[in-house]
């Protein structure tokens, strides 16, 4: 997923109560901005074009270095993650250094390293500092990237995507920066499995040569160096360094829409909605705009003690936080306000987030309210000083933007000088309230209707999770019924014969999570009996029904299953139910078709004689059930288990899913079936509950 570039990073928001015990009746006369001393940086520049900039700070024997690409963000497309994994492939060797070489240098000399597609940085002692330049430049000069690694990366990435698939935050970054920005330009577009997939090296390889140049290069170096020995390194390490043509993109500056635009990706199981308020804003680096919208930014949600937190979050009790940001890039920045909230006050909340950006376009700010607001920006902008990198990143900042020399030294002048009307003014400039993207992750049925308010023509649209419009009308399905549904999986598997030859079943799965390995076995023997074993370290827990009663064990401590626990057992205990649901009182109704790990699936609820409802989704292709959604309750609350379903292989004519991945929360526990055992002999004894 592209980063956009915020240019707010000046605001360091902490809970400090801002406004405390103030008399309102009295209001302070504005002093004069504090007096800063910001501190030098001297600079100089290779012949291949590489500027540096020099931050002395002898105050620890420690040197950083930072070297930072100034490049356009580069469209993706069907490969999106490819430049991702470029910066990652960096760190993993050179023509002399294999990966381990690397690791096993940096640690012996203390030091750190990173790599990103777009930066390398470093830090060491002083003492350390030339083998630390070695090896920086050797990977800059002379990285080897290797097929093996990039598939190590990739297998890092597709986890990570799969962690995120059912994380509402994340869905509503990835819908979001598609709606804003359009899924062809860099900042809207994001990385799914099949464009991680289709990474080469050879993609790779031709990012680093074409990009990692010199004269389109930034390295600052901080800590305890002069500029004269800063000179004779930079210049004895990156003076090999060749300089070439870098390309320039341009894109189509995304705009605003026309009247607000209500967005829904449904969730049908969430019992709470992510809600933003967000939308492309034109507020270029060096604007003499930037500072007054840091301040309308932070009151408006940019701190703890902001007007939407105190609004959402103080007096309605809506939610644990509620913000806002109005980001400035070089290429385009944009406005977010947003908060998650129950699904019975998503409307509300959208409410209240327009009402207070509208007040502010309306009424001039509180004097007091906006004198507090600076002086917590001084106090901010203070402390950040105290770290040298600030400087240098100051220092970067006027070269690549091409700001004035003196701008951050006349930072706090400028701030204190913003007024009630520049607030006003901003606000007027910067906050639409009628030309927004207000981007729902949730329950559709529950908060779809309640929105319709918010488009002047009563409009809903829909996306699904990888910010792709649809229309909820054509998702309905025709000409096939929930038995044909259900039938057709039947006969994908093996067929009711081959699964009816069934007697017991025993399936062990494996995983891990955080750093314990997780065995997961499962027994069954017809027609309802069940034991289910977990073992993760220190962690044993075990649950068996005989057809009749349920027990748990769990750390030594056993417990007898009863009441809403006990009949979901008994539904979970029922073996191959899908043949007859009518069976068990399952009502299964077909809710029409959606797009689940990119495949196109046929969604079919479950009702449950407990009341509950389960979602599955069978591919339309293959017929096999590849995910399923089921409602849990705990002390906590109620949440959705999304279990998803791969890799089907066939065991004596009957097809198990062989790879099985667990999303709740923010994590994802994937388990890879390491054994299927049928009709091994299992006692009746084996599932007795005393």
């Amino acid at each position: 997923m592209k980063k956009i570039v915020l240019t707010l990073s000046l605001i360091m928001f902490v809970t400090l109560p801002m406004f405390g015990q103030l008399d309102r009746s009295v209001i302070p006369s504005p002093g004069p901005a504090p007096e800063i001393n910001l501190g030098d940086y001297e600079s100089f520049e290779l012949p291949n074009g590489l500027k540096v900039f020099v931050v002395e700070n002898h105050k620890l024997p420690r040197v950083a270095y930072s070297l930072v690409l100034d490049i356009d963000p580069i469209l993706e497309g069907e490969n999106a993650g490819y430049v991702s994994a470029s910066g990652d492939l960096l760190r993993t060797g050179t023509v002399t250094r294999d990966k381990d070489q690397i690791d096993s240098e940096i640690d012996f000399i203390g030091a750190t390293l990173n790599t990103t597609a777009m930066s390398i940085y470093g830090a060491s002692l002083k003492k350390q500092t030339d083998k630390l330049l070695e090896i920086m430049s050797d990977i800059v000069l002379n990285a080897k990237f290797k097929q093996d690694e990039l598939g190590k990366i990739k297998t890092q990435m597709l986890s990570g995507l799969a962690a995120q698939k059912e994380d509402p935050d994340a869905i509503a970054q990835v819908v979001g920066n598609a709606i804003m920005f359009g899924k062809n330009h860099p900042y809207g577009e994001a990385m799914t499995e099949s464009s991680v997939e289709s990474i080469t090296l050879d993609m790779c390889k031709n990012y680093y040569k074409t990009y990692f140049r010199p004269n389109v290069a930034y390295l600052a170096v901080v800590g305890d160096i002069t500029k004269e020995e800063a000179e004779n390194l930079i210049n004895k390490y990156f003076g090999p360094w060749q300089k070439g043509d870098v390309p320039e993109h341009k894109y189509e500056t995304p705009k605003q829409p026309r009247v607000n635009n209500v967005a829904i990706v449904d969730r049908p199981a969430a019992v709470q909605s992510v809600v933003g308020v967000e939308y492309p804003v034109e507020l270029p680096k060096g604007s003499p705009d930037i500072i007054p919208a840091s301040v309308l930014n932070t009151i408006l949600g940019g701190s703890f003690i902001s007007r939407l937190n105190h609004n959402i979050r103080e007096d309605k009790g809506w939610t644990y936080g509620a913000g806002s940001t109005i980001s400035s890039d070089p290429v385009i920045g944009y406005f977010k306000a947003g908060t998650t909230v129950r699904n019975s006050v998503t409307d509300s909340t959208v409410t209240e987030i327009l009402y207070e950006m509208k007040k502010l376009v309306a009424d001039k700010m509180d004097e007091i309210e906006l004198q507090s607001t600076k002086n917590y920006m001084t106090g901010s902008f203070a402390r950040a000083l105290e770290n040298p990198q600030t400087i240098a990143n100051f220092a970067l900042n006027i070269a690549r933007y091409n700001l004035p020399s003196d701008y951050y030294k006349n930072y706090l002048k400028n701030l204190n000088a913003v007024t009630a009307e520049d607030i006003q003014r901003v606000a007027e400039k910067y906050l639409k309230t009628e030309n927004a993207h207000i981007v729902i992750v949730g329950n559709a049925g529950e908060v779809a209707d309640k929105l319709k308010k918010f488009n002047i023509g009563g409009k809903i649209n829909f996306y699904d999770s990888y910010g792709n419009q649809y229309d909820p009308a054509l998702k309905e399905v025709t000409g096939i019924g929930v038995n044909d549904v259900i039938e057709n999986y039947i006969n994908a598997i093996g067929g009711r014969d081959n699964i009816l030859r069934v007697k017991d079943l025993t399936v062990t799965m494996k995983g891990s999570a955080m750093e314990d390995e997780i065995v997961f076995t499962i027994y069954q023997k017809t027609p309802n009996k069940y034991y289910q074993y977990i073992f993760a370290g220190d962690f044993q827990q075990k649950v068996m029904f005989d057809g009749l009663k349920g027990k748990k064990e769990e750390m030594g401590q056993e417990s007898y299953v009863t009441g809403a626990e006990l009949e979901s057992l008994k539904i979970d205990a029922q073996m191959n139910a899908f043949l007859d649901y009518k069976k068990f009182n399952i009502i299964p109704e077909l809710k029409g078709k959606e797009t689940i790990n990119e495949k196109e699936c046929y969604k079919v609820i479950l009702n449950l004689p407990t009341g509950k409802k389960w979602t599955q989704y069978y591919d339309r292709i293959s017929g096999l059930l590849i995910r399923q959604v089921t409602p849990i309750d705990t002390e906590h609350g109620s949440s959705n288990a999304i279990v998803d379903y791969d890799n089907y292989k066939a065991i004596e004519g009957v097809l198990y899913p062989f790879k099985v991945t667990q999303h709740m929360g923010m994590g994802a526990l994937e388990m890879t079936t390491i054994g299927v055992d049928v009709n091994v002999g299992i006692d009746d004894s084996f599932f007795a509950v005393d």
